[in-house]
């Protein structure tokens, strides 16, 4: 009886100290779990495994712009986005590296500079707001044997025969001249070069600043006035023609020379000009100029 009542209270022992034991268990992983859920700092997911993607192109292009509109503070366009084309396009005058350009004179300026300057001399008339035609001198013209070929210029005309004879063409192309004048230094000129002053937009204001320039090729003080300013056809070329007439003092006597100019196109060059003038001491050559200017050719 003693070893079953002995028995007895032994199980009831071990029953006893298992549930302590449980039970100090089970209190002291409740604190641990809380404790592991604290530690994570705020806002601040806890890290749980999960399978990665790669990102595609377009992510990476958005992923990447992202990053570098955070580092360089600044917003940086991503794929598709539209920028204001205006806010970074250099303004005119603008040069690279903040150096300004320095000015340049350009051809257009330095015709313009020519013009104003013809407009403003008082021995150069405005030109005839209508087209009149090259009048007919009387007389019979000159002979010629063939004509001149000026290669520089690019246009051919008559070479007289008998009067006129050919001269040193510097500072021109070619150069022809009448026999000179008793009591005058000045004789009938015909001449051809490339025009020697700024070519303007049209053939009529190039040519009217190439009459102003033969003026340096009369005597001192010499003014015009116009008689002729038409267009004309060479070949298949465009052309203009002025007519005028220069007034000049000599030995105190007033004289005249009866002038006219020609401008004609040229493939790739700047336009032709032939230029002849005539004294009135050789009035009776003055028909040459008819001639001359109704024979031009283009090489």
């Amino acid at each position: 009886m003693r070893v079953v009542y002995r028995a007895v209270v032994a199980g009831v022992a071990v029953l006893a100290v298992g549930g302590g034991a449980a039970f100090v268990l089970l209190g002291r992983s409740e604190p641990a779990s809380r404790a592991a859920v604290v530690a994570s700092p705020p806002g601040v997911a806890a890290q749980v495994p999960v399978t990665s993607v790669v990102p595609t192109g377009d992510a990476t292009v958005s992923a990447l712009a992202g990053a570098g509109a955070t580092a360089a503070g600044t917003a940086v366009p991503t794929a598709g986005s539209s920028t204001d084309s205006s806010a970074g396009a250099p303004t005119a005058g603008a040069s690279p590296d903040g150096v300004t350009a320095s000015p340049e004179i350009s051809p257009s300026a330095d015709a313009d500079t020519a013009m104003d300057a013809a407009l403003t001399d008082p021995r150069v008339p405005a030109l005839p707001a209508n087209d009149r035609r090259l009048r007919l001198f009387h007389g019979k013209p000159s002979a010629s044997r063939s004509l001149v070929k000026d290669k520089r210029s690019g246009v051919a005309f008559p070479r007289f025969a008998k009067s006129w004879q050919l001269a040193k063409a510097s500072p021109f192309a070619s150069r022809q001249v009448l026999p000179k004048v008793k009591g005058s230094a000045y004789r009938g000129l015909l001449v051809s070069c490339p025009v020697p002053i700024p070519v303007q937009g049209t053939l009529r204001d190039t040519a009217f600043l190439a009459a102003r320039w033969t003026l340096n090729h009369h005597p001192s003080g010499a003014t015009l006035t116009w008689t002729a300013s038409q267009p004309i056809k060479v070949g298949k070329r465009k052309g203009w023609v002025l007519g005028y007439t220069v007034h000049y003092t000599l030995k105190g006597r007033k004289h005249t020379s009866a002038a006219a100019v020609a401008l004609v196109e040229v493939p790739d060059r700047k336009p032709a000009l032939v230029f002849v003038t005539i004294p009135d001491g050789q009035r009776k050559q003055w028909r040459d100029i008819n001639k001359v200017m109704s024979s031009l050719h283009v090489l």
